[in-house]
Parts: C-alpha cells; structure tokens; sequence
C-alpha cells in the first residue's frame, strides 16, 4: 500500500486532536495501540489492509 505512511500521519494527527481536545488519556492511547498491534497479529489484518486500500482508492479518484 502506497499511502500507509500518509495514513500513519493522518491517523496519528486525529489521536493527537483527540487526546488535545476531547479529554483522551494517555491510558486510552496506550490500549488504541495496543489493540492495533495484537490485531495486526491476527488473521483478519490482510482483508483489513484490503479495506483500507479500496477505501482510500474509492476516495482519491473522486
């Protein structure tokens, strides 16, 4: 995929935002990045990869 460092970024931004602005704590962060890792891990992380590919696709070429 050729966006994932953009995406990293954009993702990374909104966390950011949310942890700024809307009362995130470091504790929630910590579980959203822990959670990613061990779904990374899993069997469903290709077809998720495939969903994001098409999605950020569907999006670009409008």
């Amino acid at each position: 995929m050729n966006v994932s460092i953009p995406l990293v970024a954009i993702l990374g931004a909104v966390v950011w935002l949310a942890w700024r602005y809307m009362g995130l704590r470091a504790w929630h962060v910590v579980v959203c990045l822990l959670f990613g890792f061990f779904l990374a891990a899993t069997s469903a992380a290709p077809e998720i990869r495939r969903l994001v590919t098409v999605l950020v696709q569907s999006l670009s070429q409008n």
